[in-house]
Order: structure tokens, then sequence, then C-alpha cells
């Protein structure tokens, strides 16, 4: 049975859904966080693909994130009409999620190194910030998905969730990838 649209019940079921989606989110940042906690470090990396060595991996591969990060908010732009007048070619949504999940893929060797190699380390204010942020990133993200497949949510949820999810990539970039780019050296392959 579908309910009008503004109804006390189908707000209520709006509300629901993204409270679902904020909890799923958050667990999966608790448990991010309480993982790399209680870790013993390795100090190691298991890999470094073609790189030099696992930092310059890491800031290289999030720079690469960031990237396409930008390339999705302004894809998101344009398919929510905030960019441009006319309506979006076809193309723009399906690139939007590409680039997403290019994102995504990119990130996971990041993470996997930080959360096995160093842990959720608390030593440095930057280093404490970017270790909350690598948790966050991954809990926007998981909301963010659950958003994208509730037809349920508020207008507003998804580009709230979106930007949260983005500002909190630019944030760990700031906090890894630029740190490494003014200390060690550019580009520093």
């Amino acid at each position: 049975m579908d309910l009008p649209p503004g109804s006390a019940t189908d707000t209520g079921r709006a509300n629901a859904a993204l409270l679902w989606a904020v909890l799923a989110g958050a667990a999966v940042a608790l448990a991010l966080g309480a993982y790399g906690r209680q870790h013993e470090p390795a100090g190691q990396a298991l890999f470094t693909l073609w790189f030099s060595g696992t930092l310059n991996m890491k800031a290289w591969l999030a720079t690469v994130a960031l990237l396409l990060g930008i390339v999705q908010v302004v894809l998101a732009g344009r398919m929510y009409g905030k960019l441009g007048r006319s309506p979006a070619p076809a193309w723009v949504g399906p690139t939007h999620r590409l680039c997403g999940t290019l994102a995504l893929l990119v990130t996971l060797p990041v993470a996997y190194h930080c959360l096995w190699s160093l842990g959720f380390q608390t030593d440095s204010t930057r280093r404490y910030v970017h270790s909350v942020l690598g948790c966050v990133f991954y809990g926007a993200f998981v909301t963010k998905v659950l958003c994208v497949r509730s037809a349920r949510l508020p207008g507003w949820a998804l580009p709230v969730v979106g930007g949260v999810l983005f500002a909190s990539l630019v944030v760990l970039w700031l906090t890894s990838s630029l740190w490494f780019f003014d200390n060690v050296g550019f580009p520093s392959f």
C-alpha cells in the first residue's frame, strides 16, 4: 500500500530507513576503529604494488581516490541539476557510480595497510584525526550505499551523507598524502 507523501506514517518510515542506514554506517566505523585499536600493528607492508614504499603507495592511491571523489561530486551536481541547465546526459549516472566504485577500490589497499601495518594511532593530533576519519569514511560509504538503495529517505539525506563521505576523504588526504608530499617530497613514487 502506497502512503501519501508527507503523511505521518510515510515520514516515520523515511526516518526509520535513514536511522537504520546511519546505524549500519556507525557500526562499520566503530568496528574498524575497534579493530585498529586492538590489533597489534605489523609495522610492515604486505605489498607496495609498483611503488617504492608503503607510504608512497598510500599517498598516491589516496590522491587518485580524491580525484575520483572530485569527479563524483561534479557528476552528482550535474545529475541533480545543480550544474548545467539541461537534463544530464545518460552517461552521467553510470559514470558517477563507476567513479565511486573505483574510488572505493583504490582506497582498500590504503585502508588495509593503515589498519594492518599501523593500527589506530593516537600519538599525534594528525594521526588521531586521520585514524578517526578513516573509520568515518567507510561508515559514511556504507550509509551512502544504503541511502542510494532506499527510495523512502528525505531528499536532503543523500546529499548530506555524500557530503560527509567527500569531506572525510578530503581531510584524510590532507592528513596523509599532502603531509607525505610536503615532508617526503613530490612526486615520491
